[in-house]
């Protein structure tokens, strides 16, 4: 029972709550918190709470039921299409109001209307990327579809249903605490929570930074610290795949190198950015490497950790569709799951197509800019930002044709020389119906319904995978790129010239896929979607060690079951330790190490590169490889920018295993030439301080040392979970870091009878005083699932049912 705890740290906490990752203290009037008719003592949920009910709306034009099982999930039933996406926003609402608000409130940078001024400059950087700009082009083609509409004002009907009957007494306990109320939703909402898993998984680039490592470093140096090629490549379209030659081919400008490559120029930005890690593990494997003949896919997203959880499990039935899986909370459909055909889910894309122009203006009005050989007239766009408890703030952003101008004299973000203007090309500020995706996802039938589904995934670019009753498995690494010529976008550009600008869109029909290939498997780990073949120039910098592993068990295993790709899905093996620890083992000066030294160099070489939980070989790895890129890499970027990019992790690993003699090896502020020898030698010495304090504080062992939590929204911590024994990591298929890691983990075999389960580290209940809140966790923890039931009708008494409710008009 939770009730008790729950009162318990409530009242400890009352007042106070941290919001959106800042320090920040929010008392609400004491008197409303502890009113015992409406205040924080009605959060507490009984565990007999009763969730049955009957309700009528008139919105609704049948009846429908939903069935809520022993785990709290929804099975949803309705007579009418659209009335089933009205009672998914009535319940979204009713477990995840409060988490809906905080993400689009978040996106559109109106956090300042809850919590002061101290979120303006998170406001101000998302208003200036253009989140709300985007969401409102995005809701405009959405209006376009008359059937997307009809779905997004079903959805938006159904959580405002529930906000318009909810009493002072049921508000979540995070609107008593920071003293606020719900606004009625729309679908402007839906279209910035969307835009917000945009700039989560199609928000990261380092255009600033490779910008000062370009500039910094000589031509020579920096291609060796950022390479084009990985030597370990296991592209999601395996090498030697032929691609036709490209239809768009982008040609660089004649003055390429003296004003692009060779330019000098520093950009002074700090951005508030995305988890680089946001990615994912899919696959698919097919009938003719499994027992039981049948395909089975396999998905978990890799996004940061949270209470409550960015999914929420549902099951959506009417007379046309039948789709069970993860659903997100603000927006309507079944994202990732199956239904009674086929199973699909995603993975992170990882293409770059958020690029930075550097802007001339006439003057300090902005009213014009150069463009073309010619003064062009800038737009204007006027972000009006309510404070709480202080003026509105004007901000008046300016918009040229690559996008608004993000930075300028009026915004720094974080600068000391405020003197340059950067626009932002971002492809999520163009039209795009993605909800369209997963409309016709939860209805495909067939390979052709799923590709003819995903075509409509524009951003975020995701490698979408597939899998069919009838045996045929498929990925494409879908979404709308730019057709870039090589190196284009990886720095700044030049905002003056318009042969530096995006010159089309790779057509959809060269969009790399594959489709029942011969390995018998499909998969994508977020690496690189081809080799160097492919026509279109991808980027430089892609994760491969999950999907070398993935892609190595996959091709071993035959006769394959549900419980080896769990056992898969949850492995802590470490590819990239397994690469990477032969070269401590193999060049450490033995002889120089004291005891203490010793001591850890003797774990390293018992370790057998798995993250468990309990592995303290896992903690001295990950410490000393930090140590050792600090040895070799420090002496050169002693005097660098602030802000500059180090090389890819890959990058160390692959020259020192290609070149022992290595050039950055010798460290350039010591008369020595230093070895590889010398250098693991005195990262393992430096490493050993590290050790020594973790050791001392029982914290050796890798999960004690990693120290995984999943936070409440707010890092509030009586509502988050914390200190978790858990393994894995960054290069483990199990992606678990200190705060993000597989967020929903689903495994799908389409025989006859569906046999899918899942899990991810939460609850269905956003309330912290309930006991469906976090109820997840433990089982996720020890790397257990749960069943994933597709109720039929006509099982409307089986025992897992406990409670029901009906929507009539």
């Amino acid at each position: 029972m939770k009730v008790l705890p729950f009162l318990i740290s409530s009242a400890v906490t009352v007042g106070l709550i941290v919001t959106l990752n800042t320090n920040l203290v929010l008392p609400a009037p004491l008197g409303g918190l502890l009113s015992p008719q409406q205040g924080i003592w009605q959060n507490a949920e009984d565990d007999n709470y009763n969730f049955s009910t009957d309700l009528k709306f008139p919105q609704l034009k049948g009846k429908v039921n939903v069935y809520l099982d022993d785990r709290l999930v929804p099975h949803v039933f309705a007579e009418k299409e659209n009335d089933v996406y009205f009672v998914q926003g009535y319940i979204h609402a009713k477990f995840r109001l409060w988490q809906m608000e905080l993400q689009t409130l978040a996106a559109a940078g109106r956090a300042s209307e809850i919590i002061g001024d101290k979120a303006l400059a998170h406001d101000r950087e998302f208003r200036r990327l253009g989140m709300v700009y985007a969401a409102e082009i995005s809701e405009k083609e959405v209006e376009k579809d008359p059937v997307i509409k009809a779905e997004c004002d079903a959805y938006t009907a159904g959580v405002n249903a529930y906000i318009d009957n909810l009493t002072e007494s049921q508000l979540p306990i995070e609107y008593k605490l920071l003293g606020y109320k719900p606004e009625h939703w729309n679908n402007l909402k839906t279209a910035l929570f969307l835009k917000y898993m945009s700039y989560d998984l199609a928000g990261h680039e380092d255009d600033f930074e490779m910008t000062n490592a370009k500039s910094f470093f000589s031509p020579e140096d920096f291609d060796k610290l950022f390479p084009l090629v990985q030597d370990s490549l296991d592209p999601i379209i395996p090498k030697g795949t032929v691609f036709d030659s490209a239809k768009v081919k982008p040609v660089a400008p004649a003055n390429v190198d003296s004003v692009y490559f060779n330019n000098k120029d520093l950009a002074d930005v700090q951005e508030e950015k995305p988890d680089r890690d946001n990615g994912s593990n899919n696959w698919a494997v097919s009938g003719s490497k499994t027992r039981s003949g049948a395909p089975i896919l396999c998905n978990d997203p890799h996004l940061g950790l949270n209470l409550p959880s960015l999914w929420f499990e549902m099951q959506l039935s009417t007379p046309t569709f039948n789709a069970y899986g993860a659903t997100f909370p603000g927006a309507p459909g079944v994202v990732i799951g199956f239904n009674d055909s086929a199973a699909f889910g995603f993975t992170n894309g990882g293409r770059d197509v958020r690029d930075y122009y550097e802007i001339k203006f006439k003057d300090d009005s902005r009213k014009e800019y150069w463009f073309d050989s010619a003064w062009k007239k800038t737009d204007f766009r006027v972000e009006v930002i309510k404070i709480k408890g202080k003026p509105d703030y004007l901000d008046t952003v300016a918009y040229t044709i690559f996008g608004p101008v993000m930075y300028d004299k009026s915004y720094t973000g974080g600068r000391t020389n405020n003197n340059k203007n950067y626009a932002v090309r971002w492809k999520a500020h163009d039209p795009s119906n993605d909800l369209r995706t997963f409309y016709m996802l939860d209805r495909a039938n067939n390979y052709a319904d799923y590709n003819a589904a995903i075509t409509n995934l524009h951003t975020p670019g995701q490698n979408c995978v597939f899998a069919c009753k009838n045996g045929d498995i498929a990925i494409r690494a879908q979404g709308e790129f730019p057709a870039k010529w090589k190196g284009q976008g990886d720095f700044v550009m030049p905002g003056t010239d318009s042969s530096y600008m995006w010159q089309g869109m790779i057509p959809q029909d060269e969009t790399p896929f594959q489709y029942n290939p011969a390995r018998g498997f499909v998969s994508s780990a977020n690496q690189k979607p081809t080799d160097s073949t492919y026509p279109y120039y991808l980027g430089r910098d892609y994760p491969e060690y999950r999907g070398l592993y993935i892609n190595r068990r996959l091709t071993e295993l035959n006769d394959i079951t549900v419980q080896d790709m769990m056992d898969l899905q949850t492995s802590e093996y470490d590819v990239f330790a397994e690469m990477a620890a032969p070269i401590f083992l193999k060049n450490m000066k033995e002889d120089e190490l004291n005891a203490g030294e010793k001591k850890y160099f003797d774990i390293l070489k018992d370790w057998d590169f798995t993250d468990d939980a309990n592995a303290k070989g896992a903690t001295v790895f990950n410490i000393l490889w930090k140590q050792f890129t600090k040895v070799v890499y420090d002496d050169e970027y002693a005097n660098a920018p602030k802000l500059i990019m180090r090389p890819y992790e890959s990058t160390l690993l692959e020259s020192v295993l290609r070149d022992t003699t290595y050039k950055f090896l010798d460290n350039v502020e010591t008369d020595k030439v230093e070895t590889l020898g010398d250098d693991v030698t005195e990262a393992l010495k430096k490493a050993t301080v590290e050790l020594d304090k973790a050791d001392k504080e029982g914290k050796l062992e890798w999960a004690k040392y990693k120290d995984t939590h999943i936070s409440h929204l707010t890092k509030l911590e009586a509502f988050s979970s914390l200190h978790l024994p858990i393994g894995g990591g960054t290069y483990c298929v199990s992606a678990v870091k200190a705060d993000h890691g597989p967020s929903w983990r689903m495994v799908v075999s389409l025989k006859p009878q569906t046999e899918a389960y899942g899990i991810y580290p939460g609850g269905q209940s956003g309330n912290p005083g309930s006991k469906y809140y976090d109820n997840y966790i433990d089982k996720w923890v020890a790397g257990k699932y749960n069943i994933l039931w597709m109720m039929q009708k006509g099982q409307e008494t089986d025992q897992r049912i406990k409670w029901k409710m009906t929507f009539s008009n």
